[in-house]
């Protein structure tokens, strides 16, 4: 073969580097400054908004009341209402019926995601329960349990505990199983591998989805609250909602989302001393 008819060599593969972008990178560092600005304008943009269409007189104020006004009404509630103590029980009737929706919620989960046999015995009631309505098991809960404190935290504990439940066993499954074989190769038995790999391993999961369903507690308490209540902000929403109190409907729900927010804040401070290897998978 002359020269003249060899192949030509192969032309060079062009290489595409990515461009640099602040808004679009993908897990990496973000600037500090920038985070708190967009966080900023996430909560003024809505705010102003409000405050352009009620000043404004476009909507009436029974349908939509000024922020002035839903601070003062917020501000009378306190001074002369005692919402502070509507405020500590409902948090009372939220920790209570999350608490027992962790304490069955959590083992069941992790159980479904251990074992084949439990996945096969809670999978369909777990599956079959969870698209029932909560709001329809309250005049059986009133019939079981009365008008109580028993029946609210019940209500609010049925509207969790399965999604604890769920949410958990998926976290286990994702366990690879590799670190299970290895504790196997190392001379683990079953109860070692559950207690030292597993759990561990599943750990932050766990409080990722502690942190996640807590606001679903706070979600059914005003459904709790509505069996025979004579306190709490579910019940004050109720009572304001009849004589269309508009404002204080509207500070009632914002300070539901303000405490909602503290505590995910105190859960996701929590989470991170806790698990602080968890930190490059966790959102």
């Amino acid at each position: 073969m002359t020269p003249s008819t060899l192949p030509a060599p192969p032309t060079p593969r062009a290489y595409r580097y990515l461009e640099p972008s602040v808004f679009w990178s993908i897990r990496q560092g973000f600037s500090r400054r920038l985070a708190l600005l967009i966080v900023s304008l996430s909560l003024a943009v809505p705010l102003l908004l409000w405050a352009i269409v009620s000043y404004s007189g476009l909507v009436p104020p029974m349908f939509l009341p000024t922020p002035t006004a839903v601070i003062q009404a917020g501000v009378k509630m306190f001074t002369e209402d005692n919402l502070m103590v509507d405020v500590l029980v409902s948090s009372g009737r939220v920790l209570a019926g999350f608490l027992v929706a962790a304490i069955i919620g959590v083992p069941i989960g992790i159980a479904m995601g251990t074992f084949h046999s439990m996945d096969n015995l809670f999978a369909p009631i777990v599956g079959t329960v969870r698209y029932m309505p909560v709001t329809a098991f309250v005049p059986l809960i009133v019939i079981w349990l009365g008008l109580g404190e028993a029946s609210k935290i019940l209500i609010i504990m049925l509207g969790v505990v399965l999604y604890n439940a769920v949410m958990v066993a998926d976290a286990v499954k994702f366990i690879p199983n590799d670190m299970i074989n290895v504790a196997y190769t190392l001379g683990a038995g079953r109860r070692d591998v559950l207690l030292k790999v597993i759990i561990p391993a599943a750990f932050p999961s766990v409080l990722d989805t502690l942190r996640v369903n807590i606001s679903g507690a706070w979600n059914f308490l005003v459904i709790a609250e509505l069996v025979a209540a004579q306190n709490g902000l579910g019940f004050k929403i109720i009572q304001a909602q009849r004589f269309l109190q508009t404002e204080k409907v509207l500070f009632c729900i914002a300070l539901i989302g303000l405490i909602g927010l503290v505590i995910d804040y105190a859960l996701k401070w929590m989470s991170q001393k806790l698990t602080p290897w968890a930190d490059q998978t966790r959102q």
